[in-house]
């Protein structure tokens, strides 16, 4: 009983001495409340309306923070089978599928494990927290973005606490704890140029048999990420009402919505995608995006060669469902790029035909407002970002650099 009375003992001075009085948590006094408990309650209260990729982000931190918060407690499952049960089940909305008993163990033990939400307002407790969220499952550090990510989540929990009286104070306030600096600009070797471009859309049309067409469906939706500068889930989104196509010359693309992958757990339809408004747009917003002629080709074949879906998606699988892209695109790289380039990060995502795009239209000396405009970006993060991939600006200015110093080396015209 002694180590028990202890370590209440010490939670309780704890949140005493973060607040400084205990008045702060009204009458009940401190909070009882397991993190485990609230992480739950948090996830719900904040499911609806949100993004199916945005529950999708708040389970993840949520896991690593629980992850972060067990006490030693005997009947500890694997690693694994904890991360996978808090991730399928603990942090969705209760009643969309019945959790398997053996799940329901693992979540049973999560609960009994889980440390008092006021213990983090122990510094040392509070800094481990903070650490994990640097480590991905393999043990290797995190990207930046993501520990960004996930810190986001668990200061906004938190705040959360503090708003419903759980929680005195934020206790992450005094914990000095700072994430490392992300790299803002685009890397210059993911940029494809006009040649390597047309050699992965080409080789995509080979991927798969010819009955099935899996990449010849798909070569129109890359092009519209290289051509167009749209992002993936745009791209996937376009529908023939809202294009203008003519049969010569320059089309033009009204853009209005988005179809994100999140996966059926995230979305309030079961399906794979959301659908969403413009990326940091407001709801109902449109963004008028002018088509090259060559993509306006490519886009009047596919409808010609495979129609369009019942909503009227230009691009869609077989049976008329959202595409999904990943390995179509892994498979072109191994096509179309000699071995030397495909260990490169030379477009290794999808994104990076965006990335290529926007790069070949600053190169071009395009006007930085209209780029901006067509990608949907503001004038300063468009240059903040891609401000390394001007090197082609650098070779025309290395030509003529280079044209002048030599035209010294030759002798000077004699008067004589």
């Amino acid at each position: 009983m002694s180590g028990e009375f202890g370590a209440e003992l010490v939670r309780a001075l704890r949140a005493g001495l973060a607040q400084g009085t205990g008045s702060a948590y009204g009458a009940r006094g401190p909070s009882q409340m397991s993190w485990y408990v609230f992480a739950t309650e948090y996830a719900r209260a904040h499911w609806p309306g949100r993004a199916a990729k945005t529950r999708n982000e708040v389970s993840d931190a949520l896991t690593a923070v629980t992850l972060a918060m067990l006490c030693d407690v005997p009947g500890r499952p694997r690693e694994n089978v904890l991360r996978c049960a808090l991730r399928r089940w603990a942090f969705v909305l209760p009643g969309m599928e019945e959790v398997p008993r053996e799940d329901q163990l693992v979540l049973a033990w999560v609960a009994k494990a889980s440390r008092p939400l006021i213990d983090l307002h122990d510094p040392v407790l509070a800094r481990a927290v903070l650490e994990s969220l640097r480590r991905r499952i393999d043990g290797g550090e995190a990207a930046v973005e993501t520990m960004r990510r996930k810190r986001k989540v668990l200061v906004h929990a938190l705040h959360y606490a503090v708003e419903r009286g759980e929680l005195g104070a934020h206790p992450l306030a005094k914990v000095r704890w700072r994430l490392p600096k992300a790299a803002v600009s685009v890397d210059p070797r993911v940029v494809a140029n006009p040649h390597q471009a047309r050699d992965l859309l080409t080789a995509m049309s080979y991927v798969g048999g010819y009955r099935r067409a899996r990449g010849r469906r798909l070569v129109g939706l890359f092009a519209g990420m290289y051509y167009a500068g749209l992002r993936p889930e745009e791209a996937i989104a376009v529908a023939l009402p809202d294009c203008r196509l003519p049969s010569s010359g320059w089309g033009r693309l009204i853009a209005n919505r988005t179809l994100p992958q999140a996966g059926k757990r995230w979305t309030d339809t079961g399906l794979l995608h959301d659908e969403r408004g413009l990326k940091n747009r407001p709801p109902g917003e449109t963004r008028v995006v002018p088509l090259p002629p060559h993509l306006v080709a490519m886009w009047r074949d596919s409808v010609a060669t495979f129609c369009t879906a019942d909503d009227g998606r230009l691009f869609f699988t077989e049976r008329g469902g959202i595409i999904s892209y990943y390995r179509v695109w892994q498979e072109t790289r191994e096509l179309a790029l000699a071995p030397a380039l495909a260990g490169t990060p030379l477009a290794r995502r999808p994104y990076d035909l965006r990335h290529s795009a926007l790069s070949t239209w600053l190169c071009a000396g395009a006007d930085r407002a209209e780029v901006a405009q067509r990608a949907g970006n503001s004038v300063e993060v468009l240059l903040s970002r891609y401000a390394k991939c001007l090197y082609d600006r650098q070779s025309i200015n290395n030509q003529r650099i280079e044209g002048l110093l030599t035209s010294y080396d030759r002798p000077a015209d004699s008067d004589e």
